[in-house]
């Protein structure tokens, strides 16, 4: 993923389509498709921004852009969020492994600017100063918090991640038959929502995801129970 080049905006990491497409082995225009098709699940903004108009003509004059972009009118970025809703919609193994790599290599590779000496003690203090002021605001968010933690917060993008590998590594470990492994995924999913009383496996709350974990590592499908 070192190739890829860096776009940032709006403070964040980004790949446009076609650098996503080329990292996970499929075609811009199956991105474009599978886009289309769940358009309604995606949030500009969270999964994606649009840029067009001047926004447009600025960024390509301030980078390098590959031949075929030059004259789009359009051009969508996409985030660590988006990139993940597509590998969902691929769901297959390239995706899923270079969207892991994405994120480890290249959406949470942060840009750290050199400072001198003096320039770091000088911000460190002033960091210090305003994290005494902000005290009380703080610790009392973090009481809203850890109330919120316990019974709203659900899984991150990460963790819904990591939490369908185990799923998909328990059920290709117990059954190598594709069309037999469907009804084993079914009833894992079905007990992971029935136990942690989630409408879907990605609605687990956050607190729950170690035991859900544990629990699919554990887990032994009905039909291979001792009666």
């Amino acid at each position: 993923m070192s190739s890829l080049q860096v776009i940032i905006h709006n403070n964040q990491r980004v790949l446009t389509t076609a650098q996503l497409s080329e990292s996970f082995g499929t075609e811009t225009k199956i991105i474009s498709k599978n886009f289309e098709r769940n358009e309604e699940r995606y949030t500009e903004g969270k999964h994606y921004y649009i840029l067009q108009g001047q926004e447009l003509k600025n960024f390509k004059a301030t980078r390098q852009i590959d031949d075929n972009l030059k004259f789009a009118p359009i051009l969508y970025l996409w985030t660590e969020k988006g990139a993940w809703m597509h590998a969902k919609s691929l769901n297959t193994d390239r995706a899923w492994e270079a969207y892991e790599m994405l994120v480890d290599e290249y959406y949470r590779i942060k840009d750290v600017p050199t400072l001198s000496a003096n320039e770091a003690i000088a911000i460190a203090l002033q960091q210090t100063a305003e994290m005494m002021n902000k005290l009380p605001e703080i610790e009392f968010k973090i009481e809203n918090v850890e109330r919120k933690l316990d019974t709203q917060i659900t899984l991150d993008s990460g963790q819904q991640y990591r939490l369908q590998k185990a799923v998909r590594k328990k059920v290709y470990s117990i059954e190598p038959d594709k069309e037999a492994r469907k009804p084993l995924f079914r009833e894992l999913n079905g007990e992971i929502r029935d136990r942690w009383q989630a409408p879907s496996v990605r609605d687990v709350l956050k607190k729950d995801y170690s035991a859900v974990i544990r629990y699919v590592e554990a887990w032994v499908p009905k039909k291979g129970e001792i009666a």
